[in-house]
């Protein structure tokens, strides 16, 4: 999966991704999202900088990922600007806690989830740090993930502690998962 995704050309890595994104601002979930959880994406995901200023231009509250590697959970920060986001291993870019406040997981709206590979039934293929499945585990709200067409798979090999999206978006369609 990492090199097809690789593969992808730039022009229609953004025609893609613009195309998501549009998907995205059409649901419900989003409409009536007052706070969203989302990654800033990295290299071989979904682009997620225009959703998150599409977010800020909307009035919502947009809060980002911020991970501790020495006991491997994650909590989410608000970020109102992009000046507030360091980079840290592996090229990612997190909030930095000084000029960031952080955001209980029962006032995150939307939670949009990264991955590599996803089945049509909401199980995702990570980045292996198993943050988010630890995180999904207290949390309640609405869960997404963005995927180029491409990344949509058969099957993953299912852990007993996998929890799948409620949501697919892809550059061509919006799937309802039933885990």
């Amino acid at each position: 999966m990492r090199e097809q995704l690789k593969s992808i050309n730039r022009e229609t890595y953004e025609k893609w991704s613009s195309e998501i994104a549009r998907n995205v601002t059409l649901t419900n979930d989003w409409k009536i999202a007052n706070t969203i959880g989302i990654t800033i994406s990295g290299d071989l995901e979904v682009d997620t900088l225009g959703l998150i200023e599409k977010a800020w231009s909307e009035g919502k509250t947009v809060c980002t990922p911020k991970c501790e590697h020495t006991t491997k959970e994650m909590n989410f920060r608000k970020i109102t600007d992009y000046n507030q986001l360091e980079i840290v291993y592996f090229s990612l870019r997190e909030p930095i806690i000084e000029r960031t406040t952080p955001i209980p997981h029962d006032e995150i709206d939307l939670l949009f989830v990264p991955g590599l590979a996803f089945t049509k039934s909401g199980y995702r293929l990570g980045q292996g740090g198993g943050y988010y499945d630890r995180y999904l585990m207290n949390y309640k709200g609405k869960t997404t993930s963005l995927a180029f067409e491409l990344s949509l798979i058969e099957e993953l090999p299912i852990e007993h502690f996998d929890i799948p999206v409620q949501k697919l978006i892809t550059n061509k369609q919006v799937l309802s998962c039933k885990g």
